[in-house]
């Protein structure tokens, strides 16, 4: 919404008009005006209530809209006061069933996770950017945590290509989604009907983080917003010109917004290897500028700036219903404006190619499990925790071998000091009568190294838990048996199962309380320093270049 300021002449006040209420353009009286004005009811005092008054609203404003700053999705919305209702009205809120609370992960006492989902949907933009129609998936997702003291904040960008289990989920109109073992994650979004609420139980299911609230914006709302803060500085370290994302931008620095704004974050093909990695810091180089663009007096200071930012970003901002409210956003606003952009660190979650598909991602373990261990445990990854001595592993660090077996009676040794474990097939099956078993045991084997783990159907209630296993692979179920912590003669061999089969692992009535004993005997601990080769770009760096 465009925005007319009346100039007063020299030094005089600029006060934006108010098109929701019809306030007029107001500016400062002449001193013959204010000699002609009747004297102020109570007099000096009064008047000096009066302007007070003003200065305190003043300042509750330039204090709202000072929440703009924090983040560059939700920037806005904490602004124009005045302008109340027209912004509530813009805001789109949606309730997701997050199911059952006991199996979500615990909460930390004042920190913030926010879901920010990037989707590809083409609704409403007709056939230039192709797939016309298309709902969309979860195309960019950053997971975005802001420590309890807002000291620091995290942003996790996770792949979409990576390779996940997307758990069972309740679309809008109530029908239930089966869930997948073993999927792309941004299939956990519009897929069969899948809504936000699945992508947020996805990525607590994958990281182990209890997920807050969740804002999701389209294509669009890259351009409207770019748009609004006059334009985002980016830079490329090379001449790119990607006819898939119709980007043509020579090297050096640009001021991008619109169109050219959201070639800049959809390229990937002119750029590094041409994939979805390749994309990600271009992203993150995009989305700390537009933090700093934000941050910056030329926007605060701007009132006409300030109204089509807030405009534009509540009517992009599609949320969940705990922040579905101007009132709500301003506060998380707020919240979000105490972090410095310095320490503001961007990183993607740690990944390799898949070795089914060298076009799709699996989890790089330990490195995974160390990442989402410290920002779980509100742990910043901007400098090392102070006085913090060698790092600890995490509590649900993966192994990449699994721990040896025990000796075998006679003394011979059933297992090699160590069995590779990320390429052994693990089959979970569940035979506890209780729901969820086998997806949650899968994610424990996920951490401990196992990554080829999945489930399988469930079946007749087992009194035991027991692990099967082919002939030649004995050492490998028990090292598996170690790794679970049951006993040796939960092992057993299968005549059925043939060379190439993995490892069966059938889920008894005895398995949530042995998985119970084991969360409870492995120390919390967070680790005190990042993985090693973590890419990561700063919030304030104004060097990073797309190459």
């Amino acid at each position: 919404m465009q925005q007319d300021i009346h100039d007063g002449g020299a030094g005089a006040d600029r006060h934006p008009a108010d098109p929701a209420r019809g306030i007029p353009v107001q500016r400062r009286r002449t001193p013959a005006e204010a000699a002609s004005e009747p004297p102020h009811p109570g007099g000096r005092a009064a008047r000096r209530r009066a302007l007070a008054a003003r200065r305190t609203r003043r300042r509750r404003i330039l204090k709202w809209t000072g929440g703009l700053a924090a983040f560059a999705l939700v920037a806005g919305c904490g602004g124009a006061y005045y302008a109340y209702q027209h912004f509530n009205n813009n805001i789109t809120a949606v309730k997701v069933q997050l199911g059952n609370e006991a199996e979500r992960p615990k909460p930390v006492a004042d920190a913030l996770n926010i879901l920010v989902i990037g989707t590809d949907s083409r609704e409403g933009l007709g056939r230039e950017y192709g797939d016309e129609g298309s709902a969309g998936h979860a195309d960019t997702t950053l997971l975005f945590h802001i420590a309890k003291d807002r000291s620091n904040a995290t942003a996790l960008s996770i792949p979409r290509d990576l390779m996940v289990p997307v758990p069972e989920c309740q679309a809008p109109d109530g029908k239930t989604i089966p869930g997948t073992a073993r999927t792309m994650f941004n299939n956990s979004l519009g897929q069969e009907g899948r809504d936000p609420g699945c992508t947020w139980k996805t990525v607590e299911k994958v990281t182990g983080i209890r997920v807050d609230h969740f804002v999701m914006v389209n294509f669009d709302a890259v351009k409207t917003l770019s748009t609004a803060v006059g334009g985002v500085e980016v830079c490329a370290a090379k001449d790119i010109n990607d006819p898939d994302s119709h980007l043509r931008m020579s090297k050096g620095r640009h001021v991008v917004q619109g169109d050219e704004a959201l070639a800049f974050v959809r390229t990937r093909h002119a750029v590094g290897l041409g994939g979805d990695l390749t994309r990600i810091p271009l992203q993150q180089q995009f989305i700390g500028s537009m933090i700093r663009s934000i941050k910056s007096s030329d926007t605060l200071t701007n009132p006409a700036k300030l109204w089509k930012l807030a405009d534009s970003a509540t009517k992009a901002l599609t949320v969940d219903s705990g922040i579905g409210s101007v009132d709500k956003l301003k506060d998380l606003a707020l919240d979000l404006s105490k972090v410095d952009s310095g320490k503001i660190t961007f990183a993607t979650v740690p990944v390799l190619d898949d070795p089914a598909d060298e076009n799709r991602l699996v989890l790089k373990q330990p490195d995974a499990a160390q990442l989402f261990s410290m920002v779980g445990g509100d742990r910043s990854l901007t400098e090392p925790a102070a006085g913090a001595a060698a790092p600890e592993a995490p509590a649900a660090t993966p192994a990449t071998s699994a721990p040896a077996a025990p000796a075998a009676p006679g003394g011979a040794a059933s297992a090699a000091a160590a069995v590779d474990a990320k390429d052994l097939r693990v089959t979970v099956r569940n035979g506890t009568g209780t729901p969820g078993q086998a997806q949650q045991t899968v994610d424990r084997l996920v951490a401990k190294g196992y990554a080829k783990a999945a489930t399988a159907a469930n079946v007749p209630a087992a009194a035991t838990t027991s692990i099967s296993h082919p002939a030649g692979k004995s050492a490998e179920a028990a090292a598996l048996a170690a790794a679970l912590g049951l006993p040796a003669d939960a092992v057993k061999a299968d005549p059925k199962l043939g060379a190439r089969d993995g490892l069966v692992l059938v889920l008894g009535k005895d398995a949530p309380a042995a998985a119970a004993a084991e969360a409870a005997a492995t120390p919390a601990t967070v680790p005190s320093e990042a993985p090693k080769d973590l890419q990561r770009v700063q919030g304030d760096d104004t060097d990073a270049c797309a190459k």
